[in-house]
Parts: C-alpha cells; structure tokens; sequence
C-alpha cells in the first residue's frame, strides 16, 4: 500500500508539472472506486487552473481557485506521467489531461479515491477524511515528547498506536515494522509503557525511515510506481524486517519473526526487539 513516502514521492512528481498549468480535462473512465467519484467533477474543474500540489497524510491534495481534489492511492494503486499520445492501460480509471502532459491513476483494486471539497466549504483541512490526522511526522513540533505525551494511557500495542493516524500521520504499516526495529522495541509492547527515553529513539527512527524511504523513491512490493513511471527501492537498499519472515536478522542473525496485529502483517526481530 503507497504510504507517505511514496504518496510525498508522487506529490513531488506532480507539483513540478501541474501548478500554474490550466487542466484540459479530467476524464474519468471508472467512477466506482472507494468512494464513487462525484459526477460534476469532471465539469467543476475542466479549464481551472492548478494552484498547487500538496499532501496531508497518504492524500493528495491538487488545489484550485474553486476548492482541492483530494486524491488517495488507496492499496496499490499510482499515479504517473504518459505521453498524450499513449493508449490507455487496464485499470487506468482517470486522466487529468494538460495541453502539454497527461497523468493517470492507475488502481487495479479501485481501493483509492478521487474526492472534490468546494472552496465554499471552507479549508479543505475541515473535510472528515482529513480532520482528525494527527501531526505530520516532519513537522516541528513532532518530537519524542509529543509523542510521549500523546501515547500516555494508551493500552494499545505501540504498533496499532503508530498506524491509528491520529497520533502521526504516515507512518503505514511497513514503515512502521522498520522504525520499531530501528528504535528496538518491539510491536507488542502498550504504547502507554514507553518510557520519555524510548519515544525519543521511536521519533528519531521513524524520521530517518521515512527519510531513508523518500531518497529510495518508496518502496516497491507491489504495483507501485512514482509520477514518471519509476519503481521504488526501498527494499532493495533498506528493509530490515518487513517481508523478511524467516530469514536472519541483520544485526544478530535471529530469524525475523512474523505476527498479525489488526489484520496486518507485522515483522520483527525477537532478540533486537525483545521489550
């Protein structure tokens, strides 16, 4: 599933074409994705020009004078560059056509979503998808404090905690496997017996997993490909645990173990990640 790192990936890809260019079209071949893509959008945007190209969580946000598309990749699904002169691929279910560039959302699950919040509405940070995300992990006020603070009481497996959302945005179900085997913690353990000293070193690994993720371009396990087209490398020059079932662990040779948590796959070491 595209996490933030890949989501950020995408939104970089975009953002240096889309703004300040007057979208031709949005051609939407497939309505029916997680949410049914509304029937005046095509006609609500057709001439507006793009004012930007932002992320807020795993969402794209692509801003006009007239309100923000919101757009998710749901679980495998891309959004890519092609020439305007490419035949459309199975599962490619919009197109947001430019006199000079085309970009498709190809989503094979149809898990993802293409959402419009109207200018009138208000800021588009008030939409119930996004209202309640809790802080971007790259903000500065994100720190082992907040975190701290924040997981406080939480009876919750610090895994669950981290992929809730309302805490951190961003950090999916990947990530989250490899910054607790950063941080050395282990996925079982309540959120609530963090010390101040240990949600610190979860705070550092999970900005330098995330950050690892983005010089990787995302990862790839799947489907994903970024706005040009270009798989991920995550894996390839990082992972530590993730998808690693069985094989030793990097650092003590401990076969890494896997056990579900709120029907998600969760990796870790059991020597490294003991407590």
């Amino acid at each position: 599933m595209p996490e933030l790192p890949e989501v950020e990936t995408t939104r970089r890809g975009i953002a240096t074409v889309m703004p300040g260019r007057r979208l031709r079209s949005l051609v939407v071949h497939e309505p029916r994705m997680r949410w049914p893509i509304p029937a005046h959008l095509s006609q609500t945007v057709a001439g507006q020009i793009v004012r930007r190209c932002e992320r807020r969580g795993k969402y794209l946000l692509i801003g006009f004078d007239n309100g923000t598309m919101i757009v998710h990749l749901g679980m495998s699904g891309s959004l890519r560059r092609a020439p305007l002169d490419e035949i459309k691929r199975k599962h490619d279910h919009v197109e947001w056509v430019f006199d000079d560039a085309r970009f498709l959302l190809h989503d094979p699950r149809r898990f993802g979503a293409v959402l419009w919040h109207d200018h009138g509405s208000g800021p588009v940070q008030t939409h119930p998808l996004l209202a309640n995300l809790g802080i971007e992990p790259f903000d500065p006020g994100f720190t082992g404090t907040t975190l701290h603070q924040a997981f406080k009481n939480k009876k919750q497996a610090i895994k669950t905690a981290l992929l809730a959302g309302d805490v951190v945005v961003g950090v999916g179900n990947i990530y989250a496997s490899e910054a607790l085997f950063r941080a050395r913690i282990n996925p079982k353990t309540a959120a609530g017996r963090l010390s101040r000293e240990r949600c610190s070193r979860l705070h550092d690994a999970v900005l330098s997993t995330l950050s690892d993720a983005l010089h990787s371009g995302g990862s790839t396990l799947r489907d994903y490909v970024n706005a040009t087209g270009t798989p991920g490398s995550y894996f390839d020059i990082h992972a530590a645990v993730y998808n690693r079932a069985g094989q030793p662990c990097r650092v003590c040779h401990t076969p890494i173990k896997k056990i579900v948590q709120g029907q998600r796959a969760t990796y870790y070491c059991p020597k490294c990640q003991a407590r």
